[in-house]
Parts: C-alpha cells; sequence; structure tokens
C-alpha cells in the first residue's frame, strides 16, 4: 500500500493556496537524501516557502518533493524525501499538520550489509 503522506502534503499545499496564504515546509535536514542550502539549517531543521512566487518547477511526488530556488541570489535546485517533511502550515495562521517522524521508510530502504554466504557445493557422480 503506497503512503497517505503525500497525498496528504498535496491537499494541504492546495488547500493553503486556495485560501491566499503562504504555505511553508518544515524539513529535517539531516536525511542524506535531501538536497537543501547548508547555510540554512538551523538544529538540523529547515523551514521552506514553497508559495509558487517564491519557487520554480514544484513537483510534490510520491517519494519526493523537487523545486528550484534562489538562496542568497544563487540558484539551487532542491530535493526533499517525504520522509524527511515535518510539517506542512501556512505561515499566517499556523493551519496544516505535523508529521509522525518516520525512522525508515520504503522509498529510502537502509543498505544491505549481509556477510557472504558460504557456498553449498557437493560432489556429483
Amino acid at each position: 500500500m503506497t503512503s497517505l503522506k503525500p497525498y496528504l502534503i498535496r491537499s494541504i499545499y492546495e488547500w493553503i493556496i486556495d485560501n491566499e496564504l503562504t504555505p511553508y515546509l518544515l524539513v529535517d535536514a539531516e536525511n542524506r537524501y535531501a538536497v537543501l542550502p547548508q547555510q540554512l539549517i538551523e538544529d538540523g531543521k529547515i523551514v521552506l516557502n514553497i508559495r509558487p512566487e517564491a519557487i520554480q518547477g514544484l513537483s510534490l511526488g510520491n517519494t519526493n518533493i523537487q523545486f528550484n530556488a534562489r538562496f542568497g541570489g544563487k540558484p539551487m535546485e532542491i530535493v526533499v524525501p517525504i520522509s524527511s517533511v515535518m510539517a506542512i502550515y501556512a505561515k499566517e495562521n499556523g493551519k496544516g499538520m505535523i508529521f509522525d517522524q518516520e525512522e525508515l521508510t520504503d522509498e529510502n530502504p537502509p543498505p544491505e550489509n549481509k556477510p557472504p554466504s558460504k557456498p553449498n557445493l557437493r560432489i556429483v557422480k
């Protein structure tokens, strides 16, 4: 079964935009798959303004949120794994949703470090 989280993020984003508010994402910046402006990370977290006027090429996918933005005048492609989204909310009134932190998700499986198994050889006559 697919995760409900990306669908909730998309629907809350649309609700915020429809009400002419500013959508903010609170992101766990310690996710190794995230591509974020390092100079703006505080205490392992970052808040991103994803209002259409502030970014370009927004993609709210099932595994990642991607867009282009400028930070300190420099363009950057941002990649936020869905598993690292901690909250989406409106800047003006704080309404939105906070998500439980997931240890691991299907989209970011841990690398498998299994020791190699011994071969099973038999003599066939």
